[in-house]
């Protein structure tokens, strides 16, 4: 299920019937933004007839397809979305009490509508540009508050990918905070089982050994960095952890918890009994279980780890006006920049679904989330001791919060699991024949109860007196009840109305820059359109609520949904096999490099640890190859951006006997398709290494070349760039890995649910899992699903070639104005390209982040990607799905800029005085009584031509000062008082 090989498939692709005749309302002229006019206008100026000539002079001939993809037919949407329906209606959607850290919650409707399902949340991007992010900039700081609060620790991130990399995060940490004077790491065997999976992964090949088992017999805690416990423990009981920490606080060991934050409005938090790290998952805040995820996965700290915590964090600075604005701060960029010194790789966070957990806190306030949790605690005391009055049953002792572990004895646990099946229900089984879980959640009722009293034999249950003594059973003893306060910023005060919540989501999202604003032309990050028939099936109740430990048997609708879309991706690449675990492409960069350490490691070749990446590459490379235990060596890139391949050459016959892989980007980071890129996987290839390939430029590849047939071994796929998740305003992610056939039996396995496919090539190991979830984010696969299954192989190709005209398109319109860094052979760039802005700043003065903010003055445009993959850049990526009129409005932008440069230049006024330093303009700056600059108002907001029925975009701040920001460092929603202070 899991990974499929190819030579599984069975005629082809060519699952779905579909009908003989002609299809007049195709997908792909929804989908691609070009019409047949604009199409032929923007070929003409580049000076071709057709895509299929464009295509053919910009992708060198030696890596194109000599065939055409082997996928289903395109459906039209209403055909694909009844398709997909026949698939989610096979899940078995049952009242699953689980638990293991998922939960049934109920999503607030004012929640789900105005921020789940709208637009102007979902494609939004990472808040790199925070003067058009300070809506959910904001609502992220509610959520570091909200984890800051509950845990009681000084600092939280804005979110990670699941519960068990948070934890596998915080193990690095805390090996790192001893600068690896000690390598153990005790693991309580009361954590969750997946989370011991994904430790079990990422300390092997990190110099960690790790040790899992009771901590009454850890023996002399001075022989380890950290420990992690589960507080309540996967059996549902609490323990208190006073004296446990203070020991290991005595021997400077890390104390890592990982908890519930529902919990922790009953419990005392981990920060007031002595952890230094807590985490956990924020999906029982109002985030549906979805197979598995994406979920938030929380990450708390004390102070004093601030700058070795992974991911991102949100800090308050002030803008140019002195008036309070938010910003990523410190450490968001130091792991990109530190680049093999880097203690984490984590690019990706779960932004859209932390601000779905802050706002369910924001809505039910402290209050109700504290009224949620006693009345799961309440029925979970009262179901407790209904069944310890049933013969040969025995629960597990208190207190508990809101599990309740059953050991069956001589009755067996068989007959009970069957008989909630027949109910509806699913409980946990422990898979020794005796021991059964039950873990309530808010979506629980009476009946609930009654029912599965019923089902262990209590016929007739006194429920009101049950229930009476179950509430008095649910006070916990002195030490363990939270007494300390949580939440008591007002903003989590206001909003309890709908009428109140709805304005408040409504007005986050106007201050911010999405696609419902104008096209995000980041280069790299391909910001296409996230069709509203993609998203509508994430929603349906048979993806949405399905827990991922279900029986396997009531999951064959997601099984057919993923292995359908597994063998679609492996024709695309042309790859034997497609794990979907991996939940961001920095995931997907670990999981591929372990795959091929893995295999090297299966052959004897235990020294194989040199990894080439080129200057160019991302950030994340050089991190994740340290995280699999390689040595990263640097290769040089030459003038016109290509690997340097005499340099590339010469390393890898330094290494030859080293050599474990490469990391290539293709097309390169420079927006060029290289000519050398088979001579680079030869090279790497005759000298014992493996070659990864970095998916990151997919949305150039696709129908026209691909990564298994140009040779590369792996290939993680963002599929929230090329195959159309949203980005979510900096997650959701899915970073799928294909590979070649011989890395396939060391793709990630999982130990609660295998997943080890088809096929006798595939032997998984539960040890290789690289997240929580055995699918990873599976409840968003439905969108690449439908993406792909719409356009087919046709649309697929055609929207590789429109991504290819739009950049060039928009790269001949601006160049003579800005000088094009990088083409390729005969002139072109793949899907995006590089503005050098360092000529005209050196000459001027003006920035490139002077451009990227008046960018938001001219058009409400949000910045391309600046200074990187070179300094003093910006690099461009329209993306297939925006139009000709869009595109040439962001060129009218940015000829405008141009224009105000070279006023600049005329000496007509000086960089310091022009509207580019002050950009962007606020409403409040132009509306102002008092006006002394050097231009006019109306320079300020209206420069350039205006389109009349466009409604303005004013950005809610002016230009934010990140120095000042790290200085005076505040991160969670601070009192009026500290505002003011800090400003």
């Amino acid at each position: 299920m899991q990974t499929i090989l190819r030579s599984s498939k069975q005629a082809g692709s060519r699952t779905f019937a579909t009908t003989v005749f002609p299809v007049t309302d195709a997908f792909k002229k929804r989908h691609i933004g070009p019409q047949t006019g604009e199409r032929d206008e923007m070929l003409e100026a580049l000076g071709f007839s057709t895509l299929e000539e464009l295509s053919t002079s910009t992708v060198p001939a030696s890596i194109r397809h000599p065939f055409e993809l082997d996928l289903a037919p395109s459906m039209t949407e209403s055909e694909a979305t009844a398709c997909l329906k026949t698939m989610a209606d096979k899940n078995k959607v049952m009242k699953n009490f689980i638990g293991m850290g998922y939960y049934g919650t109920l999503t607030p409707a004012v929640v789900r509508r105005n921020l789940v399902e709208d637009p102007s949340w979902y494609t939004s991007y990472t808040p790199y540009q925070p003067e058009i992010s300070q809506g959910r900039l904001e609502m992220l700081l509610n959520y570091q508050t909200v984890v800051a609060d509950l845990t009681g620790l000084d600092i939280s991130n804005a979110s990670l990918l699941d519960e068990g990399t948070s934890a596998a995060e915080a193990m690095h940490v805390a090996y790192d905070t001893l600068r690896g004077k000690r390598n153990k790491f005790f693991a309580s065997d009361r954590c969750h089982p997946q989370t011991l999976g994904v430790l079990k992964t990422r300390s092997e090949l990190s110099g960690i050994e790790l040790i899992i088992g009771d901590v009454e017999n850890m023996g002399d805690p001075s022989q380890y960095f950290g420990v992690l416990v589960q507080y309540p423990d996967t059996e549902g009981i609490v323990h208190d952890w006073h004296d446990f920490a203070a020991e290991m606080k005595d021997n400077k060991v890390v104390v890592v918890a990982a908890t519930d934050l529902l919990a922790l409005t009953l419990l005392k938090s981990p920060g007031e009994w002595g952890a230094d790290i807590a985490v956990g998952s924020a999906q029982r805040f109002g985030v549906p279980m979805f197979y598995g995820g994406p979920h938030a996965g929380f990450f708390a700290c004390k102070d004093s780890f601030k700058r070795k915590m992974p991911g991102r964090l949100i800090g308050l600075s002030r803008d140019a006006q002195g008036n309070p604005g938010y910003r990523l701060a410190m450490q968001t960029r130091e792991q990109h920049i530190r680049r093999d010194k880097a203690t984490s790789n984590i690019c990706t966070a779960q932004a859209l679904l932390a601000n779905t957990a802050a706002s369910y806190a924001v809505f039910h306030g402290p209050q109700g989330l504290k009224d949620i949790a006693q009345r799961v605690t309440d029925m979970a005391n009262t179901l407790r001791l209904g069944l310890s009055s049933v013969d040969g049953i025995e629960c597990n002792p208190g207190p508990i919060f809101d599990t309740v572990t059953i050991n069956c004895g001589s009755n067996g646990s068989k007959k009970f699991l069957d008989g909630a099946v027949a109910a509806g229900m699913n409980f946990r089984d422990f898979g020794d024949g005796e021991r059964i879980g039950i873990s309530l959640d808010e979506t629980a009722t009476g009946n609930d109860l009654e029912s599965i009293l019923h089902i262990f034999g209590n016929a007739s249950p006194n429920m009101d007196t049950l229930a009476s003594d179950g509430s008095n059973a649910s006070e916990y003893q002195e030490g363990l009840e939270r007494n300390s306060p949580y939440l008591t910023h007002p903003i989590f005060h206001k909003h309890h109305s709908e009428t109140s919540m709805m304005r408040y989501l409504c007005n986050l999202a106007s201050k911010d820059v999405s696609l419902t604003t104008s096209m995000i032309s980041l280069g790299s990050c391909t910001m296409k359109l996230n069709a509203a028939s993609e998203m509508e099936p994430v929603s349906w109740p048979g993806f949405a609520n399905m827990h991922p430990f279900q029986p396997t048997n009531q999951c064959e609708g997601y099984k057919e949904m993923i292995d359908t879309l597994d063998i679609a991706l492996c024709e695309i690449t042309q790859f034997a096999a497609v794990s979907t675990q991996p939940n961001s492409g920095a995931a997907g960069e670990y999981a591929g490099l372990l795959a091929i350490t893995r295999y090297h490691q299966s052959n004897g070749d235990e020294d194989r640890k040199i990894c080439l990446i080129p200057k160019s590459a991302h950030g994340t490379n050089p991190a994740s190859a340290v995280m699999c235990g390689m040595k990263v060596v640097t290769v040089e890139t030459d003038d016109r951006g290509n690997i340097d391949i005499d340099d590339f050459r010469a390393k890898a016959d330094k290494h030859a006997d080293t050599l474990a892989a490469c990391m290539i980007t293709y097309p390169s980071t420079f927006g060029v398709f290289e000519e050398g890129v088979k001579d680079i996987i030869e090279i790497v290839h005759s000298r014992g290494g493996q070659v990864y390939m970095d998916g990151a430029n997919m949305n150039a590849q696709v129908g026209l070349c691909s990564p298994g047939n140009i040779g590369a071994d792996v290939c993680h796929l963002n599929l929230h760039k090329t195959f159309c998740i949203p980005h979510g305003g900096g997650g959701p992610g899915v970073g799928s890995i294909g590979v070649a056939k011989h890395l396939a039996p060391f793709l990630p396995g999982h130990g609660v649910i295998p997943c080890s496919g088809e096929g006798d090539n595939v032997k998984m190991s539960e040890d290789y899992a690289v997240a929580s979830a055995p699918y990873g984010s599976a409840g968003i696969l439905p969108i690449s699903w439908m993406y792909i299954h719409m356009l087919g192989t046709e649309g697929l190709k055609e929207a590789t070639q429109f991504a290819i005209l739009n950049a060039n398109y928009m790269a001949h319109r601006l160049d003579g104005h800005y000088d094009v860094l990088y083409k390729g052979t005969n002139g072109q760039n793949a899907h995006e390209f590089i503005l050098d802005i360092r000529p005209l700043k050196e000459a001027s003065g003006v920035t490139e982040e002077d451009i990227a903010k008046r960018l938001v003055d001219i058009g409400g445009f949000h910045a391309p990607t600046m200074s990187w993959p070179v300094a003093g850049t910006l690099m461009i990526e329209p993306t297939e799905s925006e139009n000709k009129a869009e595109m040439d409005r962001f060129c009218d932008a940015m000829i405008q800029i141009r224009s105000e440069i070279q006023d600049v230049l005329d000496g007509k006024i000086s960089a310091d005085d022009s509207p580019l330093r002050h950009a962007p303009h606020t409403a409040d700056v132009v509306m102002a009584d008092d006006w002394d600059r050097q231009y006019s108002r109306k320079q300020a907001a209206y420069a350039g031509p205006q389109d009349p029925g466009r409604v303005k975009f004013w950005p809610s701040v002016g230009r934010i000062d990140n120095v000042f920001g790290d200085r005076n460092l505040i991160c969670s929603c601070p009192p009026m008082e500290d505002y003011e202070e800090a400003m």
